[in-house]
């Protein structure tokens, strides 16, 4: 539960989710985890195409540290208190039946999105928390993850029960709250795309 208030009426888990750092490395379960999967699996894409690709890993699985070395060093100091660790990876070609006649997607990255948003709200619902972050090292975790060419990582992702932000170091501290976002009248507009951008 956070304090954010919505200028008009939606549900509350939309201004509930938000990305902490500071995480207490409690596992969550294989059932759990399913059940993030299970939202984002349902998620709305080009032609059903379902372009989205995720590698994931426990907290002090056989994997875990091949999932937790791309990170640059700051997300590294935080994210490995997490309980999973995930990477999303869009297929960039797509077909409507058969691979050889693949071409390029121009909605993976997107469809990936949607995917992702779904996943972090039933985080929410559940009362676990999903950071997405981009500061990776994708041609490392390229080579970690042995991702084929085709497919683009998106981001990472790290998912747990949130900490007291004491967890973190003195200065992150005070960051760890909750966001606000900008009015609709900055980012949405009737009929054409704004001169100043």
């Amino acid at each position: 539960m956070t304090n954010r208030q919505a200028a008009y009426p939606i549900h509350s888990v939309f201004t509930d989710r938000w990305s902490p750092r500071a995480f207490d490395a409690k596992p969550i379960s294989q059932d759990q985890l399913m059940t993030l999967l299970e939202a984002a699996r349902w998620a709305p894409s080009s032609f059903n195409f379902q372009p989205w690709r995720i590698v994931y890993a426990h907290r002090n699985d056989a994997n875990w540290a091949t999932l937790l070395a791309p990170l640059i060093p700051f997300n590294q100091m935080w994210a490995g208190n997490a309980s999973v660790l995930m990477y999303f990876i869009s297929d960039t070609l797509t077909h409507t039946g058969n691979p050889k006649e693949a071409t390029a997607s121009h909605s993976h990255s997107f469809d990936v999105g949607a995917a992702w948003a779904q996943l972090g709200l039933q985080a929410t619902h559940m009362g676990l928390y999903a950071h997405g972050m981009t500061g990776v090292d994708f041609d490392a975790a390229r080579t970690a993850l042995k991702v084929p060419d085709r497919f683009r990582i998106e981001a990472a992702v790290a998912v747990g029960h949130k900490a007291d932000p004491s967890v973190l170091l003195e200065g992150l501290r005070d960051k760890e709250v909750p966001s606000d976002r900008k009015p609709i009248a900055e980012f949405a507009f009737a009929g054409t795309f704004p001169v100043d951008g």
